[in-house]
């Protein structure tokens, strides 16, 4: 089999259906933190700036974050993650939605959303990223996401909010 071949057949490696994360558990913790490194290090190349905070989080300070975690894992190791809490309306709030480089486009962002969409379904869905992260905003939109606003994080560096509102009628396109 070719180079080529072989890299086109591990890039759509299947992955297992996502699963709470304990962050109690050492192992989980740590695989959890290495991934949103490799994840947040991309993004920061993405905007032009390292001082994403989960990029400089201590184990410590991700284990005692007050957050909700479903995580996906490929035949190897944890390939992505998405974070959660609520707000006090009731909104649903997206913390963080990370996914290992080497599994960007596999589905790994969707299939997460999908499974925190069933699991914990809201009337109003919250999330930001940074402007310039243009595959996160993409993803976003496809989700029925609108941005709402800008908010200025640093000297030239602004991150985009993005809400959605789901009715009993208009629940979130998961084709995309």
């Amino acid at each position: 089999m070719t180079g080529q071949r072989h890299a086109a057949i591990e890039s759509r490696r299947p992955f297992a259906e996502p699963v709470r994360l304990d962050l109690s558990d050492p192992d989980i913790l740590r695989h959890l933190w290495d991934l949103q490194r490799a994840s947040y290090a991309v993004e920061a190349r993405l905007i032009g700036f390292d001082g994403i905070p989960p990029l400089h989080e201590s184990l410590e300070q991700l284990r005692a974050c007050d957050e909700s975690f479903l995580g996906v894992r490929d035949e190897s190791r944890l390939v992505g993650a998405v974070a959660w809490t609520r707000l006090p309306n009731g909104a649903l709030d997206i913390c963080r939605l990370v996914v290992h480089p080497a599994a960007h486009r596999r589905g790994v962002a969707t299939t997460l959303l999908d499974t925190l969409d069933s699991i914990e379904p809201a009337e109003l869905t919250v999330v930001s990223t940074g402007t310039p992260n243009l595959p996160a905003v993409e993803l976003y939109r496809r989700r029925g996401f609108k941005p709402v606003g800008e908010r200025q994080v640093a000297p030239s560096v602004t991150v985009t909010l993005l809400e959605r509102k789901n009715t009993p009628a208009s629940q979130p396109n998961h084709n995309s």
